[in-house]
């Protein structure tokens, strides 16, 4: 149902009213929309851990679910996180299906869930997702985790978490103090899907015509709308507080400190993150050298990660682009799969874990 209603032509749809309508979607279905992916007997699986105590009381936004390979102990992890456009705290929410591709290559799984816009504004979320790394870290050796081979993966608003916690790690200034201190909050690659990236140029490329009205105003399927999800997690208007905007960006670190290698995904056809944000995304990383990998999609729209890497109507025409010495290689024909995903682990948690 998720699925179908993402691929909606969207044009006349008001974008907070279509956001609202996926969360709800969400909501009602986290345990009914698909079969959950069954846990393999070589599998340990413990859910609902808290990495923090919740706030609010009650609410979900501080939670972990583990999937843990039984075999060859301490495991690399993969953090996973969901989207939501920061209005629900079902980050956990696909886990047990990413868990199922994983597990059986060696590799652990969690999937963290932070807090909605309505329970904390930002930095609150980028706070959360270190501290669910930071406690993963601490307790790596109870759940036979290898700390030093820390991977996060994330789609939409899980994909700008992704980002974000990537090319911020140990920052003190954005650490926060949600849960355990003490522990890195680094992570050793980055696997973001159609992450939104700069919330100010993203009406500038949306599919719909997001011009501003005589009065000032935008049409209310565009960003900048005061309602937009981008506002409600900054809480103001995003034309109205740059220096937010600025602060809540990925782009604003990049260069600054290392940077873990990405692997980033996105359809040209995403009605609600422009395309654009990821090319923003892919070409920082490149000219401040930074290894990357871009697969671009050109008949898919939003909320399509799991497509991306299995169903070949999704996939067709999918190109790739590296960053090779501050330079961009051109596009060429791709097939991204789970052994896509797989190998890039396997490249990158290998070597860091030497």
């Amino acid at each position: 149902m998720f699925r179908s209603l993402v691929r909606t032509p969207f044009r006349s749809i008001p974008l907070l009213v279509l956001v609202t309508a996926l969360v709800a979607v969400v909501a009602t279905t986290l345990g009914s929309r698909d079969v959950p992916a069954a846990a393999s007997p070589g599998v340990d699986v413990t859910k609902d851990l808290d990495y923090a105590a919740a706030q609010p009381a009650g609410t979900q936004g501080h939670k972990l679910d583990l999937y843990v390979p039984k075999s060859r102990p301490p495991v690399p992890l993969v953090i996973f996180t969901h989207g939501s456009g920061w209005m629900a705290d079902n980050g956990r929410m696909d886990a047990d299906k990413v868990a199922a591709q994983l597990n059986p290559h060696g590799f652990a799984v969690a999937g963290v869930a932070v807090r909605s816009s309505s329970q904390a504004q930002f930095p609150a979320q980028l706070h959360d997702i270190k501290g669910a790394i930071r406690w993963l870290r601490a307790n790596a050796a109870k759940y036979h985790l290898d700390p030093r081979r820390f991977a996060i993966m994330g789609e939409s608003s899980g994909g700008w978490a992704t980002t974000m916690a990537a090319v911020t790690g140990d920052v003190p200034e954005l650490e926060g103090t949600v849960g355990v201190n003490g522990p890195s909050s680094a992570v050793q690659a980055a696997l973001p899907f159609y992450p939104p990236i700069d919330f100010r140029q993203m009406d500038a490329h949306m599919l719909t015509d997001c011009t501003p009205r005589e009065d000032g105003s935008v049409p209310g399927e565009c960003h900048a709308d005061p309602n937009s999800p981008e506002s409600r997690l900054l809480g103001c208007a995003i034309n109205d507080c740059p220096d937010k905007v600025a602060e809540a960006s990925p782009l604003t670190y990049i260069g600054k400190r290392r940077t873990p290698p990405f692997l980033i995904f996105h359809g040209k056809q995403d009605q609600l993150v422009p395309y654009h944000q990821s090319r923003l995304l892919f070409d920082k990383l490149a000219a401040t050298h930074k290894g990357a990998r871009f697969y671009s999609f050109p008949n898919t729209g939003h909320g399509t990660f799991l497509e991306m890497l299995s169903d070949a109507d999704t996939q067709r025409g999918a190109t790739l682009e590296t960053t090779r010495h501050g330079h961009l290689t051109r596009p060429v024909p791709a097939h991204p799969s789970w052994q896509t995903v797989i190998a890039f682990l396997k490249s990158q948690l290998h070597t860091a874990g030497r």
